[in-house]
């Protein structure tokens, strides 16, 4: 019989195929279709393609705007939200409107047009961390923001619109609601033991192991409980740290080699195959989130949502994250 689980951060129901579990050979997934690199916007050369930088990490001195770099930051040329204005909040009925205001960046994650996150060495991916680090503690000084949020799509089933590997950031001027419910969820959860959810969540798991993907001195990868998505890999910081900004060059270092870890195994085990990941973190220019707990959630798009899903707000996992787990430990 499938079982019913309930995440209890944010109290989400999800549907769990426990009787004929899914297996990595049965998720046929087209691979994302290469179109080469003589048009792309994100190549060497190509600078003028995209609206000017603005911010880039290069070993060697270089003019803006130029090749050279290792990570480059563009507006993106069709922005969400646009940073000019202000919010202008107003009524019209019983409905709440404002002006769209925020920012859409993208962070071009390599010169290489090929080659996907796990494909990068580690300097090249701390390289990245690093931008996202960087773009979040300078957006949050303007303080109409109030949550960062920092994701990635890879294959155009996850949203992608250009094969070339790139991340994306949006600065939002009030906190989204998938983010208030984690922030109230863990909120209660400390006020009621004391304690932060997300480190009982990862002692339990150590404890149990049975859905543990990788450990190392500061990370913990690990396929959550109650999953939404099969394969689903949640990457967490052993030290309680609210604010993913907070994190220093030392704790960059070990988290590219956990990414870049996890990332791989998910490809060896699932083949090329579509994912988003997004950085969790505290909201900023609010009140101090004292029980919350960033983390990363990386989550392979297998399946689609459909009608079920909308619906109800459950989930259906076909394959339980501890057989998910396995073949990642595996790996």
């Amino acid at each position: 019989m499938p079982e019913l689980r309930r995440d209890p951060i944010v109290g989400r129901w999800v549907v769990i195929n426990t009787e004929s579990p899914a297996l990595p050979a049965d998720f046929h997934v087209k691979p994302f279709e290469w179109k080469g690199k003589d048009k792309c916007p994100f190549c060497y050369g190509h600078e003028h393609l995209t609206p000017p930088e603005i911010e880039a990490i290069s070993e060697d001195k270089r003019a803006p705007n130029t090749p050279g770099w290792r990570v480059r930051v563009v507006p993106n040329k069709f922005p969400a939200l646009m940073i000019e204005g202000d919010l202008d909040k107003s009524g019209v009925g019983l409905y709440d409107i404002s002006n769209g205001v925020g920012a859409h960046e993208v962070i071009i994650d390599s010169p290489d047009h090929f080659k996907g996150l796990s494909d990068l060495d580690d300097k090249q991916v701390e390289y990245i961390i690093k931008t996202y680090r960087s773009r979040s503690l300078d957006l949050r000084k303007d303080r109409r923001f109030k949550y960062i949020l920092i994701f990635k799509n890879v294959g155009a089933q996850a949203g992608a619109s250009l094969e070339h590997n790139h991340s994306q950031l949006i600065a939002l001027p009030m906190v989204p609601k998938n983010v208030k419910d984690e922030v109230k969820g863990s909120r209660h959860y400390y006020e009621f033991r004391g304690r932060c959810i997300f480190c009982d969540i990862m002692e339990y798991e150590l404890d149990v192991e049975k859905r543990v993907v990788l450990e190392t001195d500061n990370f913990l990868a690990f396929c959550p409980l109650s999953s939404r998505f099969s394969f689903e890999v949640w990457i967490i910081p052993k030290k309680h740290l609210i604010d993913f900004g907070a994190i220093t060059d030392e704790e960059i270092a070990a988290l590219s080699k956990v990414m870049k870890e996890v990332i791989g195994r998910l490809k060896k085990v699932l083949g090329e195959h579509p994912y988003n990941y997004i950085i969790h973190t505290s909201p900023v220019n609010t009140d101090f989130h004292v029980g919350y707990h960033w983390h990363i959630e990386i989550m392979p798009k297998l399946t689609r949502v459909a009608g079920f899903e909308w619906g109800s707000g459950f989930y259906i996992v076909f394959t339980p994250p501890e057989v998910a787990a396995k073949y990642l430990r595996e790996a």
